[in-house]
């Protein structure tokens, strides 16, 4: 390297928001202003602009970039040898930047650095089997630009001018984001169930409801479809009107007919002002015998809701025999089936799951497709039994994906709030968002 550049003699190393460079560690709110401004006095102190690796322990990616007195950011091409064990041979132990060569008091260069960079390899193509057509580029070909980083240091840094490109975990995020925003061809249903009461079932509903719709825009209904006091319309926001299920039965002709108008559905449900969905109740204040529906009247709910809404949500009962349970599951695209990290709650979930490959056919298909949740339901739960219960359903090869919700004191809520809720908890909802929209 030049006598005229400067050495790489930090390493910035970001960890959930911690920032270190030597021995300084920089954190809370202000930790990406606070480290630039010590590496600009280092500039300034020596005179001369000076280059940074950033290490991100959290995606194991590596960048570079130089910064002058002047706090002045540029990026740096090419790459350093070594690893982050390994420093640069001429590395001051000074917590100050030193030149990288010459005399130490040597003034050096302020202009950023380029890094050599070993010239890439080429592969030639065997000329013999590729036709005039194949080795022409089509003039319609169009390159996907990838948007800089927007989250973390890579972030902070594209904020300063730097086109950075976006880490893995922040690709991971853009994926989920893309797969939830997703509009399917006809409608899809998805049914959330459990076998036994309280797996979370109707918070599950909620979330999933709030998620896709946000992302979405799609028309979406939540349908509490349970004759056993079901507590979804408990759960969500109510309208002007107490309308159930019960007051649309009688209305399902008018509605499938030709005249009917996706307005009209406002009588009958109650839409979520906030998260964008409307909600079916059911009529938990009445016994079951009242609302108790045979296969028939459940099939002509679902095609009055598969006509004004693109996504169907089934919050259903816990009895898997009960036909209005069964009809519900003939109609569905996507299973889902929530849990809580207790045993007999995964346990009722496993069975199902189970229960359904034996039967084999479709329903097989929907327990191989299916999405299993376990929500963490205290705060005293162990993250060792949390994992466990996942290492146990994937070790059983049960459902497709097994994705894990945190403890939230927000989730307890009567009526929950989403925007409310920790950024872990959205971000863990958002993921079990893109793993039912995979399989719709």
């Amino acid at each position: 390297m030049p006598s005229s550049t400067v050495h790489v003699d930090y390493t910035l190393i970001a960890d959930q928001g911690t920032l270190t460079i030597g021995d300084a560690t920089f954190t809370d709110d202000t930790a990406y202003p606070d480290a630039m401004d010590w590496l600009r006095d280092v500039a300034g102190n020596l005179g001369a602009a000076v280059v940074v690796r950033s290490h991100d322990r959290a995606t194991g990616q590596d960048t570079l970039f130089s910064i002058d007195g002047h706090g002045a950011i540029a990026p740096v091409t090419g790459t350093v040898d070594g690893g982050l064990d390994d420093p640069p041979a001429e590395a001051s132990t000074s917590p100050w930047l030193s030149a990288a060569a010459g005399d130490r008091g040597q003034e050096t260069a302020a202009a950023p650095v380029a890094l050599p960079v070993s010239p890439p390899t080429v592969a030639v193509a065997d000329e013999a089997h590729v036709t005039r057509r194949e080795a022409r580029q089509s003039f319609l070909t169009q390159e996907q630009v990838e948007e800089p980083a927007t989250t973390g240091f890579r972030g902070f840094l594209s904020g300063l001018g730097l086109r950075m490109a976006p880490s893995a975990a922040e690709r991971l995020h853009r994926e989920q984001v893309h797969l939830v925003s997703q509009h399917h061809v006809g409608p899809r249903t998805i049914m959330l169930a459990n076998g036994k009461g309280g797996a979370g079932k109707t918070l599950a509903t909620v979330c999933l409801s709030t998620v896709l719709t946000r992302h979405s825009g799609a028309a979406t209904v939540a349908w509490d479809n349970n004759q056993t006091r079901g507590t979804l319309g408990w759960s969500t926001e109510a309208a002007r009107h107490d309308a159930s299920v019960l007051d649309l039965l009688p209305e399902i002709d008018r509605l499938l007919g030709t005249e009917a108008r996706s307005a009209d559905m406002a009588e009958y449900v109650h839409h979520q002002t906030r998260d964008r969905y409307d909600v079916l109740k059911s009529k938990p204040d009445i016994l079951a015998a009242e609302q108790r529906f045979g296969a028939e009247t459940v099939d002509r709910v679902h095609k009055v809701l598969a006509k004004f809404y693109r996504l169907v949500l089934i919050d259903s009962g816990n009895d898997e025999t009960d036909p209005m349970w069964l009809a519900g599951l003939d109609r569905t695209d996507q299973l889902v089936v929530p849990t809580t990290t207790d045993d007999k709650w995964c346990e009722s979930a496993a069975l199902l799951l189970e229960q359904l490959v034996d039967a084999g056919g479709r329903y097989r298909e929907l327990a191989e497709n299916a999405v299993v949740i376990v929500g963490v339901e205290t705060s005293d739960v162990k993250p060792e039994k949390v994992t466990e219960q996942v290492r146990r359903f994937k070790g059983a090869g049960l459902g497709r994906d097994v994705l894990t919700i945190p403890y939230d004191a927000g989730l307890k809520a009567r009526i929950i709030n989403f925007d409310a809720l920790q950024e872990s908890t959205k971000l863990a909802w958002l993921a079990a968002g893109a793993a039912v929209a995979k399989g719709l």
